[in-house]
């Protein structure tokens, strides 16, 4: 029991207060008491609601884990090539010459400037069914050029 609450009690049982008097004083101290009870509450609350979008989180990370290790058994079956070359030449000289594991392409091909969704989307097929070779091979008469392919 707090001791405000002990007090006025104390001064109720001394005479000094009478229970008239008393009685707001000890409905004020106690629901003081009471609020502080409910904000813990309420913390609990939104501690409760963090853990289960964080529970839900880690189950949607856990499914990609998921999906992703079963694409690369699905390729470790196949005949394929293990790494995804990217040759960029400008005025006939290489600018660009990019390795990538296989098992990156997906990851890779979002961060890699000027792959379009149609480009992108032509070499993971290609990937996923195996292919070796060139993907995309475009070069100009001043010499620029792109090569994408699979080796």
């Amino acid at each position: 029991m707090p001791e405000e609450l002990e007090t006025v009690l104390r001064l109720v049982a001394d005479g000094t207060l009478t229970p008239e008097q008393a009685a707001p004083i000890i409905d004020a101290l106690t629901r003081a008491e009471r609020d502080r009870t409910e904000e813990r509450g309420g913390v609990a609350d939104r501690v409760a609601r963090r853990l289960e979008q964080a529970q839900r989180r880690v189950g949607d990370a856990q499914q990609r884990v998921e999906d992703v290790r079963e694409r690369l058994a699905d390729r470790a079956g196949r005949p394929g090539g293990r790494q995804l070359r990217i040759r960029v030449t400008e005025h006939g000289r290489q600018v660009v010459n990019l390795r990538i594991p296989i098992g990156f392409v997906d990851t890779a091909l979002k961060f890699v400037p000027g792959i379009g969704g149609d480009q992108s989307d032509r070499i993971r097929e290609a990937v996923d069914a195996g292919v070796v070779g060139p993907i995309i091979d475009v070069e100009s008469p001043e010499g620029d050029g792109v090569l994408i392919s699979v080796e």
